[in-house]
């Protein structure tokens, strides 16, 4: 068993309550809110703006240069395909761009990005990769899920996020960071190991966390 398949059969019973929550399984059905569709795409806006901080970080931290180049291209990818999608249907949707660069963090968007950030400055690429991964890895998995969903790629609202997210290209990003976890995995002690299962959890506990920050418009109590 490879770590990467170990972690995830570890974090198993988060990654069904994601696939499971009603928030992802609305956009599938074409059933969610679109109030709390638009909340989630303002929030993960500037979730991804840090997550790109993060990956940016991957390449100071490459010990080689097809590594850097891997997180370059990783990083290109969200700053252009996957942010602009969210432009897009910020557009779309009718919030303005000054809208969408003006909304401030909630309380999970703060936590799940600082989070990570925190763990990327530790020094460690392999405790970079852990903190980011869940991201890139489940969207992937729950956009191939919603694909089978007859209609879903179709949907006049979220069909576009569906196929976005169950695209190859898209796939790619998570692949890739999955391979390089396994590769800095390898010769690192049991109590090394832990610690990134750990850190690999707690983003992914966080995945969870914002689907359901989203699905009730949770912001600031004040």
């Amino acid at each position: 068993m490879t770590f990467s398949e170990r972690i995830r059969k570890t974090a198993d019973p988060i990654w069904k309550a994601s696939h499971e929550h009603p928030f992802v399984q609305g956009i599938g059905h074409g059933t969610l809110d679109i109030e709390s569709f638009k909340f989630f795409m303002r929030q993960d806006y500037k979730y991804l703006i840090e997550y790109s901080r993060v990956m940016a970080m991957g390449t100071v931290l490459a010990p080689d240069l097809d590594t850097m180049s891997g997180f370059a291209k990783a990083l290109d990818d969200t700053l252009n395909m996957e942010m602009e999608l969210h432009r897009s249907y910020a557009e779309r949707l009718g919030i303005s761009r000054e809208e969408l660069e003006a909304t401030e963090p909630g309380p999970i968007t703060h936590a799940y990005s600082s989070y990570m950030m925190a763990e990327a400055q530790k020094g460690s690429l392999a405790e970079l990769i852990a903190a980011i991964l869940p991201c890139a890895w489940s969207y992937y998995e729950i956009g191939l899920e919603l694909a089978t969903i007859p209609g879903a790629t179709e949907h006049e609202q979220y069909g576009e996020w569906v196929r976005m997210y169950a695209s190859e290209e898209f796939g790619a990003i998570g692949d890739w960071l999955i391979g390089k976890l396994d590769e800095l995995a390898e010769g690192k002690t049991e109590a090394e190991l832990d610690r990134l299962e750990a850190i690999f959890l707690n983003t992914s506990r966080y995945e969870y966390m914002f689907w359901d920050m989203a699905y009730k418009q949770e912001g600031w109590p004040v």
